[in-house]
């Protein structure tokens, strides 16, 4: 009994991100909130996107199809209204079953199934409210340097201004009108971390439960013919994916947990965020130690200092890039290979056949 309750059943797992001029949500330019202790607003983003970009990562090295969604919309009074996006439910696409799903068609008129992903993904946020900046600039879309080739449409109340109009309403004035002023677009820059606590009772289980279904039982037999495993976790009966499945996916997974990033349609504000550390363990207190940062008391202005600590309990794997924001000694070119290494170890380890 002591043994089985101190078996290691999550993963906990800190990246440590650095971002140059990024914009990584496009909502006012950047998405932001506020910090209470040090009074200011602070870049993040949202661990459902930082989630989506973990999958299509690895959608991508499988070469698989994400699994499809359906959009339905209701026409009331002539026009489009929003209603739900529905999930297909399916297992069988390793995004599904990795993501996990909700499927609750309006009135009832389906049993609602639902999964809860076996990833708990944090936000992208700053490893320090002060190790990160977030600042303003004013874009131009500029057609300038060919006027002649250009065209400009001016619309006054619906109607469109013949070209003596428009001359006459731009008289006096120094406007171009080829081109686009887009003011306050928000840019964030510093170091940033994002969390990963991966459920391993879960990762490739799905529970058979029809009181709460994740599942139909439709599926069910589906799942059965296709061999997965009947057995119980924690949580009750459940289908396991068969290992020679599983030994596709983990290599894929561990690899997209420590190689995701976020991009923009934006080319002007593309960022390597390149990884510049990552620590591993069992424990959430030691990843939450082994990449931290230290606040420095000082009488005109606080400070705070990046900290990688390789005894605070965690195993830790620091990229070369890192020596440029960091004072460290252990860097190295193979870390965040040495770092999949690890997480497919402790990925393929769990024995998933057999939990209880």
């Amino acid at each position: 009994m002591y043994r089985q309750m101190n078996k290691n059943n999550f993963i906990y797992l800190r990246g440590l991100k650095h971002a140059e001029n990024a914009v990584f949500c496009v909502d006012n330019g950047q998405k932001s909130y506020f910090d209470p202790q040090f009074q200011c607003y602070v870049p993040f983003s949202s661990g459902q996107q930082v989630k989506r970009s973990v999958l299509s990562t690895m959608t991508e090295i499988l070469g698989t199809t994400p699994a499809p969604t359906t959009f339905v919309f209701d026409v009331k009074d002539k026009k489009l209204g929003e209603g739900e996006v529905l999930s297909i439910c399916d297992p069988n696409y390793p995004d599904q079953l990795l993501g996990g799903w909700m499927r609750a068609v309006k009135e009832g008129k389906e049993r609602t199934v639902k999964r809860r992903s076996p990833l708990s993904i944090s936000a992208m946020h700053p490893l320090h409210p002060l190790l990160v900046t977030k600042w303003s600039e004013n874009v131009t879309f500029d057609r300038s340097d060919r006027p002649e080739v250009h065209k400009v449409k001016v619309r006054m109340g619906g109607t469109e201004l013949t070209e003596e109009q428009i001359e006459a309403l731009l008289e006096g004035s120094d406007r171009s009108l080829f081109r686009k002023w887009i003011p306050n677009n928000y840019r964030a820059s510093g170091l940033f971390v994002y969390d990963i606590a991966i459920d391993l009772r879960t990762l490739f289980c799905v529970s058979t439960n029809q009181y709460e279904p994740e599942i139909s039982t439709e599926m069910v037999e589906q799942l059965k013919t296709n061999g997965w495993i009947l057995s119980k976790n924690v949580f009750g009966e459940c289908l396991i994916l068969p290992k020679e499945q599983r030994d596709k996916i983990i290599p894929v997974l561990a690899k997209s947990i420590l190689n995701w990033r976020i991009t923009s349609n934006q080319s002007r504000t593309f960022s390597l965020m390149e990884t510049l550390a990552v620590a591993i363990s069992g424990n959430a207190n030691t990843v939450a130690g082994a990449i931290r940062a230290k606040l420095i008391d000082d009488s005109e202005k606080p400070k705070a200092k990046p900290i990688i600590d390789e005894t605070a309990g965690a195993d830790v794997f620091i990229t070369l890039p890192c020596a440029n924001y960091i004072v460290t000694e252990t860097e190295s070119a193979d870390a965040l290979q040495n770092a999949e290494a690890k997480l497919i170890e402790m990925l393929s380890d769990f024995d998933y056949e057999n939990q209880l």
